[in-house]
């Protein structure tokens, strides 16, 4: 099928109903002992494509998150309850339970080939206009949102915002979207797959509002990056709890998929926090506060990301900012490198040109962290650049280059893969088709 919006139509009752055609295929399929357990359980998550089952598929019943078994089933809920599911490289799915029915959930296979807008671009008609559009004459078939962009800015009035005093002076941010509910209804109708980007521990609006939560410098003076924006500490567990409240809320709205971006601390020396700024601490702080985050979010069976720097996938260590590739896999869905050639300043062994190879940039990266964590390619997301160089030659990034770093991506086994241009300005031309 090459049209999302036919597949979302087709899949409607699959979504919304307990499929006996399905569960029937199953059970033909299913050896002796399979179908026994799967009776026994009954419920069972199934690809609606293929009718294998999905094992260790997520499964949340009642606003409780469990794992299906290595057969894809899970213990039988009561009647009348919501059962939900998803897996990696698959939509996630939700119905409600009939009484004494066996319970077949069937997700659909899905890879996200996304575009991202900034808090600017999801709020400018013309800019997000434009993307849409990119589904008829490329296939883009996602969108990463700015739930709250690299200055703290949110494009729809934001309750957590609003509570903690975070909120940036009206002249400085677009017009906030009202309904935006609604707006996100009108994307999933129109084939997309809805991915929110939080900016977590870069916030400016948020150490303003809570110089107690702000990074230091050696001084003791509010620290501030190359953009002169502050950061909050990693550490506060306030801070925390304030991110994964506007996550909720982005859920709430319907996104399919929450992404934490700047999930780390700042690539700078001598900064100061609220505990020693030791690699256990540091790694300790990230992995925990992903962790609070999937919890929280359990009841509303979204999928969890996050984005890391493209030598994250090759250091040893953590990178001095808290991201250790290893133990990333067990609180995220996907992990989403940022594999952006022009970022690569010391290239990689054998290829000092990240220009002039940026599939292999891609693509040996991909390798290296699939090889580090154990996980397949399924479990990553890269992001690939889609705008001018900024670190060599200052060259464009047109058809062949992007071309390079999808085909790099595709051939990793990877869940889709997304386009960065911060300026959220994508030629057709310029995109795979």
């Amino acid at each position: 099928m090459t049209s999302l919006a036919k597949s979302a139509m087709k899949a409607a009752p699959v979504r919304q109903a307990i499929s006996w055609f399905a569960a029937l295929a199953f059970a033909l399929a299913c050896s002796g002992a399979c179908a026994q357990e799967s009776a026994a359980a009954q419920g069972v998550v199934i690809d609606a494509k293929t009718h294998a089952f999905i094992p260790e598929a997520i499964v949340t019943i009642g606003g409780r998150a469990l794992r299906a078994d290595a057969h894809g089933a899970f213990p039988a809920p009561t009647a009348g309850t919501s059962v939900a599911a998803r897996a990696p490289g698959y939509l996630r799915a939700q119905t409600v339970v009939a009484s004494d029915a066996p319970v077949t959930i069937a997700l659909i296979p899905f890879r996200p080939k996304a575009v991202y807008l900034s808090v600017f671009g999801v709020t400018s008609h013309t800019l997000r206009g434009d993307a849409v559009a990119l589904h008829a004459s490329n296939g883009i078939n996602a969108l990463v949102i700015d739930a709250k962009g690299d200055r703290g800015i949110t494009p729809w009035r934001d309750g957590a915002r609003d509570a903690i005093g975070a909120i940036r002076h009206v002249s400085l941010q677009p017009p906030y979207i009202d309904g935006f509910t609604a707006l996100v209804a009108t994307l999933h109708q129109q084939g997309f797959y809805l991915i929110a980007r939080i900016v977590v521990f870069k916030d400016d609006p948020l150490a303003d509002a809570h110089p107690e939560w702000a990074v230091r410098d050696a001084t003791g003076a509010p620290w501030r990056d190359r953009e002169s924006l502050q950061w909050v500490d990693p550490f506060q567990q306030a801070v925390w709890a304030h991110n994964i409240d506007i996550a909720e809320e982005a859920a709430r709205l319907g996104f399919d998929e929450i992404q934490f971006d700047y999930v780390r601390f700042p690539d700078a020396r001598g900064l100061q926090f609220s505990e020693p700024n030791t690699r256990e601490n540091r790694t300790a702080a990230i992995v925990g506060f992903l962790n609070a985050a999937r919890a929280r979010l359990a009841p509303y069976n979204v999928f969890l990301s996050a984005d890391i720097f493209g030598y994250v996938c090759w250091n040893l260590d953590d990178t001095a900012i808290g991201q250790q590739i290893e133990q990333l896999g067990a609180p995220l869905d996907y992990i989403s490198p940022m594999l952006y050639p022009s970022g690569f300043t010391w290239g990689l062994p054998g290829c000092d040109r990240p220009m002039e190879e940026p599939g292999q940039i891609v693509g040996r990266s991909l390798a290296e962290a699939k090889t580090r964590t154990g996980l397949p390619g399924v479990r990553f997301r890269p992001w690939l650049q889609a705008f001018r160089d900024y670190a060599f030659d200052h060259r464009e990034f047109g058809a062949e280059e992007i071309r390079e770093q999808v085909d790099a991506a595709d051939a990793a086994g990877t869940d889709g893969w997304m386009l960065w241009n911060p300026r959220n300005r994508y030629d057709p031309a310029q995109l795979p088709h």
